[in-house]
């Protein structure tokens, strides 16, 4: 099925919505629920624990204290995968990177909403057993969207250039193939001259 520009804009909106409705729903039970630094709820036993902590900084704390330059680095990456979105909507081999791209938008305007309305973001997931840093629904989106995001385009740069190659291979044959006709007319009205 083919989808118009609204269609397809639409769909990406509604996803991110959806995105974000959870992460928020789920910081906001865990902020009602438990004390920050204090409370820790076994999820998985010490595999998976929730725990509420306050991160002022962006993942696993780096730039801590910063949230000014943080708003300002999430509205510009908002607004940068929002004109790549557009620049790729009508191509159809990147569905996948349009949806990709949905939910990096959808979890950064998760945290995004922390940091302006609290000055820091809830996360509150934490990997016990190896010790992981606590994360939230959002960072997920985020985090293993972009990874995917990376991999496509670096994949799809070869596959691209692997298509050009085959044009240029195509183009060779078709010119070679002109030119071999042009010499066998040549050779007939030569004949035909004689």
């Amino acid at each position: 099925m083919k989808y118009t520009k609204t269609k397809k804009t639409i769909i990406s909106v509604f996803v991110s919505f959806l995105i974000v409705v959870l992460d928020q729903l789920t910081k906001y039970h865990i902020s009602t629920s438990m004390t920050p630094y204090a409370d820790e709820k076994k999820v998985l036993s010490d595999l998976l624990v929730l725990r509420f902590i306050k991160n002022t900084g962006a993942a696993w704390g780096s730039f801590s204290s910063m949230t000014s330059v943080l708003i300002i680095i999430s509205i510009i990456l908002i607004i940068g995968l929002g004109v790549y979105y557009f620049k790729i909507i009508n191509d159809d081999k990147k569905r996948v990177l349009r949806l990709l791209i949905s939910f990096v938008i959808g979890g950064a305007i998760g945290n995004l909403i922390d940091r302006i309305c609290y000055g820091y973001v809830i996360d509150f997931i934490y990997v016990k057993c190896i010790n992981f840093p606590v994360f939230n629904v959002a960072d997920i989106f985020v985090t293993v969207s972009m990874f995917l995001i990376i991999f496509i385009v670096l994949f799809s740069k070869e596959d691209e250039e692997s298509d050009k190659e085959t044009l240029i291979e195509k183009e060779t044959v078709i010119d070679s193939k002109k030119d071999t006709d042009k010499n066998d007319k040549t050779d007939t009205d030569k004949k035909a001259e004689i």
